[in-house]
């Protein structure tokens, strides 16, 4: 078993940790970013992979300097949301666990960018970790199917996937790692998603649409308020301008995009057909920005 250093620090980073905690590996220190507001008020909270080090007893930092003072096999890097200064780099042998299949989707939102880009596979890759972002040799890589798996869904498979692999990679010691590939082919990067990208654009495909709703943060507009879409479904083609909605089946492109639950501002989450009731009379719906009807 090697002795670790982990850095990470959101909840998809968390299962990993605890993969390697299970495992029986010495995890002597957890660097995780500072603590940060969470939700509504003031008051802040540790990350999620701190949390869940401080209850495993670890030692936790958010200086990264303090990997130089404790003496590891491996540090693993499991989007922890900094680029590793090269010092450090030279000092602590590391691998990085990352959520495409590289050189695909390098950077911030790789399984994000995966769904909004239709792509039919992703993956999840061991990595060595180098200056620059997500460039490293690849060690390992696991292939899943993109589907029509929302964001959590498929997140939680690549993250299942993740902690195997790494697991079995590490199962005898450090030093029985496999020689690392480098990355071969067309790099593409996985900027965060922008607020601006999760506002439905109906004079899209219903691909695109559906892509976007998996996201579970989609929003439209309906008589200038916010309308989330939490959960839709293809259908048939209706007649009428992008964005009319004929029953519960919004306009597109090309295909109906058929609404199944949806949250009005300001309220809670309700059946699509519940919601199309409330309408009362309204013969007449059209979704989007600055659309009055």
């Amino acid at each position: 078993m090697a002795r670790i250093a982990y850095l990470g620090t959101p909840e998809i980073a968390v299962a990993p940790l605890e993969g390697l905690i299970a495992a029986g590996h010495d995890v002597a220190l957890v660097i995780s970013r500072p603590d940060a507001r969470r939700g509504r008020g003031a008051v802040t909270t540790p990350s999620p992979v701190k949390q869940c080090a401080l209850d495993h007893g670890i030692t936790v930092s958010e200086d990264l300097n303090d990997l130089l003072d404790f003496s590891v096999d491996l540090a693993v890097v499991v989007a922890y949301g900094r680029i590793i200064p090269t010092p450090i780099l030279d000092s602590v042998p590391m691998v990085n666990l990352h959520f495409s299949l590289l050189p695909r989707w390098r950077g911030a939102a790789p399984v994000e960018r995966a769904i909004l880009a239709g792509d039919s596979k992703t993956g999840v890759c061991v990595m060595g970790v180098e200056p620059t972002l997500d460039t490293g040799p690849v060690y390992a890589v696991r292939t899943v199917d993109v589907d029509d798996k929302t964001l959590s869904e498929l997140r939680a498979e690549l993250v299942s996937e993740g902690t195997d692999m790494l697991c079995a990679l590490l199962a005898d010691d450090v030093y029985s790692l496999p020689d690392p590939t480098p990355q071969i082919g067309e790099a593409s990067y996985a900027a965060k998603i922008d607020a601006a990208e999760l506002e439905l654009d109906f004079t899209r495909s219903a691909d695109e649409v559906l892509a976007t709703v998996r996201l579970e943060r989609a929003f439209t507009f309906l008589n200038g308020r916010r309308l989330r879409i939490l959960k839709a479904h293809r259908g048939e083609a209706v007649h009428g301008p992008p964005g009319m909605v004929v029953g519960t089946t919004v306009a597109t492109a090309d295909d109906g995009v058929v609404l199944d639950t949806v949250q009005p501002e300001g309220k809670r989450a309700i059946d699509a057909e519940a919601w199309r009731r409330g309408l009362q009379r309204r013969v007449d719906v059209r979704l989007g920005r600055d659309i009055d009807l």
